[in-house]
């Protein structure tokens, strides 16, 4: 079959309603298109999103942890008395135990007044720290290892020893009965943490 210009008239609407037909079509895919792109980007808007809260949320999760670690490590540490006022009459109490305990000779301390460790407190807390000067006599150098292994294992501070120096005793020195051969002198500090501001 052979189309001239006579049947055109004939297939005009035909043409018009192909016509707009496709152009219609096109209309579709290009909403279509459109849509599926504001979709895609809304998705990838809404993954960004969800990202940013999923890192949020366990920055939070972190942060409860360590606080939580912190806050039993703080309680640990009042517990044991490292935090609040020097209990220097514990102390003293605790050195009269050990000496009698580990039977020690002769004991001697002189306890300095407290001092701030660091002048310029950082936060609300600060180390202070009180310094004791030991002298004592002994039979043997463990007498004063488990002396000072005791100290750090009761005191309620951190117990810190800056120096310990041991020497024997002259022949002939030792009072009669005593079976002392060695003498210590250890300058040790008992460190607590409290409120800088004193409250």
């Amino acid at each position: 079959m052979k189309l001239d210009l006579s049947d055109l008239p004939k297939l005009q609407f035909s043409l018009i309603a192909a016509v707009l037909l496709i152009a219609v079509g096109a209309g579709t895919v290009h909403f279509f298109l459109d849509a599926n792109r504001a979709a895609l980007q809304a998705r990838s808007a809404a993954q960004s999103e969800r990202n940013e809260f999923d890192g949020k949320l366990k920055r939070v999760r972190t942060e409860e942890n360590e606080i939580r670690d912190k806050s039993a490590v703080f309680s640990m540490l009042q517990m044991r008395g490292f935090i609040g006022d020097e209990q220097r009459l514990e102390w003293i109490e605790l050195l009269k135990d050990i000496r009698d305990k580990r039977r020690l000779i002769d004991l001697e301390y002189d306890v300095a007044p407290q001092r701030p460790l660091d002048p310029t407190p950082v936060s609300a807390y600060s180390f202070f720290v009180s310094s004791m000067k030991i002298q004592l006599k002994l039979l043997h150098e463990e007498d004063l290892t488990r002396l000072l292994d005791d100290l750090r294992l009761q005191a309620r501070a951190l117990v810190q020893v800056r120096y310990c120096n041991v020497s024997r005793l002259p022949r002939g020195t030792p009072e009669p009965g005593s079976p002392a051969l060695l003498q210590a002198e250890c300058q040790i500090e008992w460190i607590t943490l409290r409120d800088a501001t004193g409250k």
